[in-house]
């Protein structure tokens, strides 16, 4: 690091008082110690801030996580597509074509996640269906 850069939390051990964090009033200056509050003790633990904790969970922060990754699968994807360009012979239920090899088989994962999904669907349908009747028959 050259001089007169800071970078936060490289001046060391933090001390007992922090719980972890850099205190409030550092210089910015590696090698200078902190000054303490003329109310601490040694000891001391100081209050925590309002709103302290745990991060909450949100929706957008969900959906954002979501998008990267699949961002990222997406670009390993079009890699593994890109690199297995071979043309293939594919018969299927008398239809007979070539195309690229990953993309042949990117036909069929997609074709088996929609299978899938409608299989869970058609499901997810049927368990609504019977919770329905079970509140209809709890209100009589």
């Amino acid at each position: 690091m050259s001089a007169g850069q800071y970078t936060p939390g490289t001046d060391g051990p933090l001390e007992p008082r922090d719980n972890g964090t850099p205190p409030a009033d550092r210089t910015g200056t590696p090698g200078v110690p902190a000054a303490r509050p003329a109310d601490s003790s040694p000891g001391a633990t100081p209050p925590a801030p309002a709103g302290a904790g745990e991060p909450k969970v949100t929706r957008a922060g969900v959906v954002w996580a979501a998008v990267v990754a699949a961002l990222a699968l997406l670009i390993l994807l079009i890699i593994f597509i890109l690199q297995n360009q071979d043309l293939v012979l594919v018969r299927f239920l008398g239809f007979e074509g070539s195309l690229p090899l990953g993309m042949a088989l990117f036909i069929a994962s997609v074709t088996g996640g929609v299978l899938v999904a409608a299989a869970g669907g058609a499901r997810i349908l049927q368990l609504r269906a019977n919770a329905r009747r079970a509140r209809a028959t709890q209100r009589r």
